[in-house]
C-alpha cells in the first residue's frame, strides 16, 4: 500500500485532486502502481453525487461562490457534502479483486478505518444503520463516505472531519441529506487540537490494515 500524502502542499481544489485520482486509477488498471491512498486537505467545496437533491444544497451557486465556496457534481454515491479546511479528505485508489468485490464489505472497512483511528484519541465512533459514514456515539457525524469503482478500482473516499473549521462549510448543506444531525470534528470529541498530520498517521496506518482485509 502506498500512500500519497499531500497535506504539505496545503489546501487543493478539488479538481486537482479528482484529476490525481483519476490518473492513479488508470495506472492502477493498468497495473503500473500498487494500491494506494490518496490523502490532502481540499480547498472549500460542496460536492454532490449523481443522486443528490437539490434542497440539500442550501445556497445558490452564486451564493456558494460569494462564500469562497466551489460547487461540483461529482461522479461518486451520495449525496450533498461538505470538503474544506480542517477537514482530512482521504482517497483510496485500491483493486478490489476476486474474493474482495464486496462494496458493502469494502464501505465498511472504510468505516473501521476512521473508528480505529478515533479510538486512538478517546473518541468512542460507531455506525449507523440509516446511512453509511461514521458518528459519535451520542450521534454527532464525524465523517462521510462515498466511494466509486471502475473495473473494480476503487475511488473517492472518506472525509474525517479533524478541527473546528469545517462548521462554516457544513452550515450551507444538509450533510449527506440527514436533516437535524450535528457535524462534529475529532478534535473537539477527543478535547485537544489535533493537526491533519498526526491524525492523518494513524489513519493511514489503520487504512493499510483494514485495506488488507484483515
Amino acid at each position: 500500500m502506498e500512500l500519497l500524502n499531500f497535506l504539505s502542499e496545503g489546501l487543493i481544489g478539488y479538481h486537482e485532486g479528482w484529476e490525481q485520482q483519476r490518473a492513479r486509477v488508470a495506472a492502477r488498471i493498468a497495473g503500473d502502481v500498487p494500491d494506494g491512498v490518496i490523502l490532502l486537505e481540499h480547498a472549500p467545496v460542496v460536492t454532490y453525487g449523481k443522486t443528490g437533491k437539490p434542497e440539500f444544497r442550501l445556497l445558490s451557486e452564486a451564493e456558494y461562490g460569494a462564500c469562497g465556496i466551489e460547487l461540483v457534481a461529482t461522479d461518486r454515491g451520495g449525496d450533498v457534502t461538505y470538503h474544506g479546511p480542517g477537514q482530512l479528505t482521504g482517497y483510496p485508489i485500491v483493486h478490489l479483486g476476486e474474493g474482495k468485490r464486496d462494496l458493502h464489505k469494502y464501505v465498511w472497512t472504510l468505516e473501521e478505518a476512521i473508528i480505529r483511528t478515533a479510538a486512538e484519541f478517546g473518541v468512542a465512533a460507531v455506525r449507523v444503520d440509516f446511512h453509511a459514514g461514521v458518528w459519535t456515539a451520542q450521534g454527532g457525524y464525524l465523517a462521510a463516505i462515498g466511494v466509486k469503482v471502475q473495473r473494480w478500482v476503487t475511488h473517492h473516499g472518506f472525509g474525517l472531519n479533524v478541527d473546528e473549521r469545517v462548521h462554516p462549510g457544513f452550515e450551507t448543506i444538509v450533510a449527506c441529506g440527514q436533516t437535524g444531525r450535528q457535524v462534529v470534528s475529532l478534535s473537539a470529541e477527543a478535547k485537544t487540537g489535533l493537526t491533519l498530520e498526526e491524525v492523518a498517521s494513524v489513519a493511514a496506518r489503520h487504512l493499510e490494515s483494514v485495506l488488507n482485509f484483515d
